[in-house]
């Protein structure tokens, strides 16, 4: 969700840099044909993270690219940039020992989007960051204190500057569906014996995200957990929803197949609408209707503005979520529809990342002259996999590591950070 972003606030003081580091462990190793990633060491509440930044422990897909330099560069500007954001947007604003990430830039204060966000970058950058478990206690504390009115093991989407949630207090989607993920990736960094059971609440988020943000008919995301079957919105879905990574994590934690159903309807309609609708781009729409007939773009506003059925500030987030999916997985869909984008954009702009503006028509003519981070830096997790854009990944990757983080734009820096991650080896799927 953009106009009504998620976000918390999370404080504390920018991380010390480089020597907080733990040793890096090497490159990232050639991918064996299941990439998923198994856990590594067994995690305890009183240990460190089994899985610390830098040690690149699973392996992406076989053929996937990097970015030119040294590892231990690419880990280092990482850092780097993780740490102008942690200073920008990880806040304690309200008390209660809760960590917020705080969204200047959104419609509040805090959104449940960067509160997902703030959970999944510090449990992944733990090891770097010697704080990341106190951070992200402090944000399951803030979220448990701020349930949806809908379903109480979901979260609101919205809080004013005082932490407290308005606007109807119900959830969104996106901010649940890496909430969830971040609850995951702490159980296999931290163990779940010691404050927080991380498995248990990551199961329980997931199985009220199929009750709630899961349309049965269709098996696609919800926009949140006030669109039912009697409101308009019920056969719509959002583009930046389609986490097919978070997906796979969601069916191997709980078991339940249902989420191979879900991962397999979205990764058909994605094919699907690029084939239909962007043949020439692969670009996506913010907002797909119809979804229960013949599913297609938005016709002008229904929801957020006349651009919603558009490549606009939802879909720019399409290119790093496919493109994750594809160089962790190795899936051929996803890599098929990946690749799309990336020889799209590339051509587009001539290989100069600076001609990337924020907004396209799905033809692939702009209607925008701006530029973003949160249309820039999701286009280097789509350059990774396509073995003939090693220059083009080079030049996106530089233009990432050398753009400070602006503490005015929450959206844009994480978003950056994000997809730093991915393209830098770093991720991984629990």
């Amino acid at each position: 969700m953009r106009t009504t972003t998620k976000t918390a606030t999370i404080g504390t003081a920018a991380l010390a840099a480089a020597g907080l580091l733990l040793p890096l462990l090497g490159t990232v190793p050639a991918a064996a044909e299941d990439t998923r990633p198994t856990r590594a060491a067994v995690a305890t509440a009183d240990s460190g993270p089994a899985v610390p930044f830098g040690s690149h422990t699973f392996p992406y897909a076989a053929g996937t690219l990097k970015p030119s330099g040294t590892q231990s560069a690419l880990d280092q500007a990482v850092i780097k940039t993780y740490n102008a954001w942690k200073s920008a947007f990880v806040k304690k604003n309200c008390g209660n020992g809760w960590y917020q990430v705080i969204s200047p830039d959104a419609d509040h204060p805090y959104v449940a989007e960067a509160q997902g966000y703030g959970m999944v970058v510090t449990a992944t950058m733990a090891g770097a960051d010697p704080d990341a478990k106190t951070a992200f206690d402090g944000m399951v504390k803030y979220v448990l204190a701020h349930p949806s009115v809908n379903n109480s093991n979901l979260l609101a989407a919205e809080q004013n500057a005082s932490c407290k949630s308005v606007d109807g207090s119900d959830s969104a989607t996106d901010g649940d569906l890496d909430v969830a993920y971040g609850l995951l990736l702490a159980d296999k960094q931290w163990g779940s014996t010691g404050t927080y059971n991380y498995k248990d609440l990551a199961v329980k988020h997931i199985n009220a995200i199929k009750k709630s943000e899961v349309n049965p008919t269709t098996h696609l995301m919800l926009l949140g957990d006030w669109s039912d079957s009697g409101e308009s919105h019920y056969w719509m879905t959002r583009s930046s929803d389609w986490m097919i990574d978070h997906f796979r994590a969601f069916r191997t934690a709980t078991g339940d197949s249902t989420w191979d159903t879900v991962r397999a309807a979205h990764q058909n309609l994605i094919t699907s609408q690029q084939s239909k609708y962007a043949s020439g781009t692969g670009l996506l729409a913010d907002f797909v209707v119809n979804t229960n007939s013949t599913a297609k773009p938005a016709s002008g506003e229904v929801l957020e503005g006349p651009n919603d059925g558009d490549y606009s500030w939802n879909a720019c987030r399409d290119p790093w979520r496919i493109g994750t999916d594809a160089v962790t997985s190795g899936d051929s869909a996803s890599l098929a529809s990946a690749r799309k984008l990336n020889t799209w954009i590339k051509s587009k702009t001539g290989g100069n990342p600076s001609k990337i503006v924020s907004g396209y028509h799905l033809n692939g003519s702009a209607f925008d002259s701006g530029n973003d981070m949160a249309f820039t830096a999701p286009f280097v997790v789509t350059a990774l996999t396509d073995s003939g854009s090693q220059a083009w990944l080079d030049a996106l990757w530089n233009k990432l590591a050398t753009t400070s983080i602006d503490p005015d734009l929450y959206y844009g820096g994480s978003v950056q950070l994000q997809s730093m991650i991915v393209a830098s080896g770093n991720y991984w799927v629990p």
